[in-house]
């Protein structure tokens, strides 16, 4: 079904984008700030939930884009990376619905104070994808101002947006849903197809299956065209380009590589490292 919606909504419904007020030092990490700066639009925390703090040290390092893996138990949505390594008590709510529930409301509607562009929260799925879907859409609607959401044919932009990406057989019952608070993470296969970006806002592929170079010596031209090519094609129809498996070990080569996927187009960055994306999108902006 295509977007009814004004431009300005569209790219909103993709965007990981959100800023940060001028805020006091001691009150920048609550509000997710940093010195006054704006949030980073192209920075993706990668397995979030492993920090020390989860969700708070992404926005404290001013990320528009949080990763957290879900495993249906029960009724419950666990977090982590291992099954084996479950613990009850980190749930989908605990670490990251309620908080940001109430930083929205703290924040007078914003994830960021003073900034439209919703948070995007990217949940991966790790169990089976239709019955955790139906279970993740339980939850989402528990929260019900919080939340970009899909009605009849129409946008509704909220303070966070929801995309779904994992286990893919989450996509069956999304598509049949004629409402929604969450958004399909498509891959380089979708490109073109007939799915819009209200239903895959963002479209997510491994770096290291769809190209060789690395960041080490120049990147080579037929690549360069390729990264390209994808990118254009994506942002014609109003959707994002991130690419996962890229080398996230701090050098020239990760430097390299992260300034080629900025130039070539791509939306967001994908790293463990929170602060060394931070300082390298901040001397990039700065250059």
């Amino acid at each position: 079904m295509a977007l009814t919606t004004r431009r300005g909504a569209l790219t909103t419904l993709g965007a990981a984008f959100t800023g940060a007020a001028v805020l006091p030092a001691a009150r920048a990490r609550a509000a997710g700030g940093h010195r006054g700066a704006p949030p980073l639009r192209h920075a993706h925390a990668h397995n979030d939930y492993e920090h020390a703090h989860p969700l708070s040290d992404a926005l404290g390092h001013r990320f528009g884009s949080v990763e957290a893996d879900v495993f249906l138990v029960g009724d419950q949505l666990l977090i982590g990376h291992d099954a084996s390594r479950l613990d009850p008590s980190r749930t989908l709510e605990s670490l990251y619905l309620d908080p940001l529930a109430t930083r929205v409301k703290a924040n007078h509607g914003r994830v960021f104070r003073g900034w439209r562009r919703p948070l995007q929260l990217l949940v991966d799925i790790k169990t089976e994808g239709s019955s955790t879907y139906l279970e993740l859409d339980r939850h989402l609607r528990r929260y019900p101002h919080l939340f970009t959401r899909y009605a009849h044919g129409r946008v509704h932009p909220g303070p966070v947006t929801a995309v779904v990406s994992g286990d893919r057989a989450a996509r069956a019952p999304m598509a049949a849903q004629t409402e929604r608070r969450a958004f399909y993470d498509g891959r380089l296969t979708d490109l073109g197809s007939a799915a819009t970006a209200s239903f895959v806002p963002l479209i997510s592929d491994n770096w290291a299956l769809n190209f060789t170079w690395t960041g080490a010596g120049p990147f080579p031209e037929a690549e360069r065209r390729k990264l390209r090519g994808i990118t254009a094609a994506a942002h014609a129809r109003g959707q994002r380009i991130r690419f996962w498996a890229t080398p996230d070990t701090a050098g020239p080569d990760r430097d390299a590589l992260w300034a080629q996927l900025l130039a070539g187009g791509v939306d967001q960055l994908n790293t463990d490292d929170l602060a060394g994306l931070e300082s390298f999108l901040d001397a990039h902006s700065s250059a």
